[in-house]
């Protein structure tokens, strides 16, 4: 349960801190002049969109979902009929290949910015290649467990396992989908700049939360978040 409130309250306050940074916490009635938002070194900011806000909205139930699962399997972690199971070396090519996905999102983040479709579509596609990688590897690994014995039903780690990974799997599998959507815009002669740098912004967001997701759960059935939760339960004890 401790692990459960650290993670919301920190998802909690990253949303926070980004409304913050975006003035959505300002009160417009009481404010005079341009419907703009000012920037911190006075120049008009436009608006937020709408759907930005909405991707932090869903993002942030998102987190909650993964740490209420996590949580769950810590507590399933003190049962007797618990056994480990290996982390395959796969999931280690699989991390490199998801943080390169983001970093090449974060590259076309800024060609999108500045108009650059001559670079912005190669990024897009070496991003979107890269998370297929990644789901490829992800089955590729499930296979190669199952080889070695360690089934769906064999003990409690093994489900979490499989029901982690495959939660996660389907996550990036719906960002996918709004990759390659954005990833076929950007090569259409018609593309709109504008509309094209938000959706570019957003598979960015969404690239960079799933990877922090992930992280967390490569840590978490690699053994290295044992030590951080007892730290945790032993500052809140």
């Amino acid at each position: 349960m401790n692990v459960t409130l650290i993670f919301l309250a920190a998802i909690i306050a990253i949303i926070l801190w980004w409304l913050a940074g975006q003035r959505l916490t300002s009160k417009p009635w009481l404010e005079t002049g341009s419907v703009h938002l000012p920037a911190h070194d006075g120049a008009d900011r436009p608006p937020v969109p709408a759907v930005k806000v909405g991707l932090f909205v869903f993002l942030g139930v998102v987190g909650a979902l993964f740490s209420l699962a996590v949580s769950a399997y810590f507590m399933r972690m003190a049962s007797a009929d618990w056994w480990g199971m290996p982390v395959p070396r796969l999931l280690w090519v699989n991390t490199a290949a998801l943080i390169l996905s983001s970093a090449a999102l974060e590259w076309a983040k800024g060609e999108a910015r500045h108009g650059r479709m001559d670079r912005l579509r190669p990024a897009l596609a070496m991003a979107m290649a890269l998370a297929v990688f990644f789901l490829v590897g992800q089955i590729q690994a499930w296979r190669e467990l199952v080889a070695a014995g360690y089934v769906l039903a064999d003990n409690p780690a093994n489900s979490f396992f499989y029901m982690l990974t495959g939660m996660h799997g389907l996550h990036i599998l719906g960002g996918l989908a709004v990759l390659a959507y954005t990833t076929v815009k950007a090569f259409a002669s018609e593309a709109s700049t504008d509309r094209l740098s938000l959706r570019v912004d957003l598979s960015a967001v969404y690239s960079h939360f799933m990877l922090a997701v992930w992280l967390l759960l490569f840590a978490l059935f690699a053994g290295w978040a044992n030590d951080f939760v007892d730290l945790c339960r032993t500052l809140l004890s």
